[in-house]
């Protein structure tokens, strides 16, 4: 078939018809950084990273997972459901209609989605948070999700991994969304303490509580390219010290340079890096390989531990 069969011939009869024709309306992207107009094709062939700048634009948790695990298959790890509109909370209109609208809209439950597969090659425990579900804010649910999340990554000893993407704590559940940042403090402790690796992969943007409590407690912190990451944004932070801020402030490439941020990686080679580093956190040395090094014509004799002496009272003197 050819273009006239394919694109004429419908166009000539959608218009004797009279009836518009059935295209959709999101053919083309523009890049938010340099407005290039993209075809949606291509742009998801490059994983949401625009061909003319190198910019990173927003994915949601599916895609996320389709481009992290190997293969892009996984196992989707099931989390609780929570108590909708606890607050009864109404601003201009009712929490609960938000709530509705926004699963409408995305598909989702709420702004997690945590599922295990493997990356890399190393069975791994992925937790994805959503910026498109109402700002990948942390309410309630999002906190059980991690919780529970991580208490699947303890029962089956695999490392954890976070994709963060998120404007805060949800306003709308009140000091329930607050109490969700200990929680998951605890929950990151229980998995310190198993020995299990805990990665946080920032991704644009990462602020408010989020930033504040479990995106900063990772074993490794990683980001995307100009992802924004920090406590409150660059504006009122100007506005409130009065003061121009560097070039680059709170983004990925600033905080490298300070220290905040132990890695730069591209999203096209996010699995293959954060492949390369669970496999080196979750090395183990096995006695047998360590035996090589005890044996032979070159063995270096294993040092023994000083035994602690039994304390002994000192005699006193006699006259």
């Amino acid at each position: 078939m050819n273009w006239i069969t394919n694109f004429v011939r419908p166009k000539v009869k959608s218009l004797w018809s009279g009836s518009k024709p059935d295209t959709p309306d999101n053919l083309w992207r523009k890049c938010p950084s340099c407005n290039g107009m993209i075809f949606h094709r291509d742009l998801e062939a490059a994983q949401y990273v625009c061909m003319h700048c190198d910019h990173h634009l927003k994915v949601n948790a599916s895609q996320r997972m389709k481009y992290l695990f190997d293969d892009a298959a996984w196992d989707t790890i099931a989390l609780p459901d929570v108590p909708i509109d606890p607050l009864k909370f109404k601003d201009e209109k009712r929490y609960a209609d938000r709530l509705r609208e926004a699963r409408s809209k995305t598909g989702q439950q709420d702004a997690l989605q945590a599922a295990r597969g493997n990356v890399g090659g190393v069975r791994t425990t992925v937790a994805v948070q959503s910026f498109d579900f109402m700002g990948g804010s942390l309410g309630m649910a999002v906190g059980e999700g991690l919780v529970a999340s991580m208490r699947a990554a303890l029962d089956h000893r695999t490392p954890y991994v976070l994709f963060t993407a998120s404007g805060g704590a949800r306003m709308q559940e009140g000091i329930l969304s607050l109490m969700q940042m200990p929680r998951v403090t605890i929950a990151i402790q229980m998995l310190r303490e198993a020995g299990l690796p805990y990665v946080v992969v920032h991704t644009d943007p990462t602020t408010g509580g989020v930033t504040a409590s479990y995106a900063m407690l990772g074993d490794v912190h990683v980001s995307e390219p100009g992802a924004l990451i920090g406590f409150a944004g660059p504006r009122v932070i100007e506005n409130t010290i009065r003061e121009k801020l560097p070039e680059g402030f709170q983004r990925a490439e600033y905080l490298l340079e300070h220290g905040m941020v132990d890695m730069v990686v591209h999203r096209h080679k996010m699995r293959e890096n954060l492949g390369r580093l669970l496999k080196l956190l979750t090395r183990k040395t096995t006695r047998a390989s360590s035996a090589r090094y005890e044996t032979g014509p070159y063995a270096v004799p294993m040092l023994q531990a000083a035994q602690p002496t039994p304390f002994e009272r000192p005699t006193q003197p006699s006259v």
